[in-house]
């Protein structure tokens, strides 16, 4: 129902305000949030209710977490309703049997490349992914590009993805999007599990 990304600048009050409204209206409301919102001083809303100041990771990265748990926390306080935070991080890594045929392919692309250049030397460089998406469908082929370019770098979603309330992605987002999740992966399996 709702959809926060760190592009935008998260408003707590109104981040409740949107919730109650969709739960308001249709007694659940589900939200995906990312825990790299900031308000819009660009502190980190995680911050607020954890000191994450000395978390890192070996880049120097601050590590976020609990984010969820402690909205849902102040959530279940405003509503009185039966509220769960989840984070996905194991469960995304677990998951690798649900990816799509499209994620699965490109995932195999992007490691075959790597490999290949390894072995024959060439190094600093990153397989990255060159797509089109055109009447002719969503083509993808492998592009090196060079770590000083690409590394501790970020690519933003576009603002035009994201809605004008800053709760939600637009048409565009989903025209982008589409193509990566489509396709059934059939990959092996060993006593009905995933090999």
């Amino acid at each position: 129902d709702l959809i926060y990304l760190p592009e935008v600048p998260f408003n707590m009050e109104k981040f409740f305000a949107d919730v109650v409204k969709i739960y308001e209206k249709n007694g659940k409301v589900l939200v995906a949030l990312s825990e790299g919102v900031r308000d819009t001083e660009n502190n980190l809303i995680a911050s607020i209710f954890t000191d994450t100041a000395d978390d890192k990771d070996n880049f120097g990265h601050r590590q976020m977490g609990g984010l969820a748990t402690r909205l849902a926390a102040e959530l279940k306080h405003i509503t009185g309703a039966k509220v769960r935070g989840i984070e996905l991080s194991l469960l995304q890594r677990c998951a690798a049997h649900c990816a799509s045929k499209t994620d699965v392919d490109e995932s195999y692309m992007s490691g075959k490349a790597a490999v290949e250049n390894a072995v024959a030397g060439k190094t600093d460089y990153m397989p990255g992914f060159k797509c089109t998406r055109d009447e002719n469908g969503y083509k993808c082929e492998i592009e090196l590009l060079p770590l000083s370019e690409v590394a501790n770098t970020e690519k933003k979603v576009p603002r035009d993805w994201i809605n004008e309330e800053g709760n939600g992605v637009t048409q565009a987002f989903i025209d982008y999007a589409l193509p990566l999740i489509e396709g059934e992966n059939v990959g092996p399996k060993q006593s009905g599990l995933p090999r």
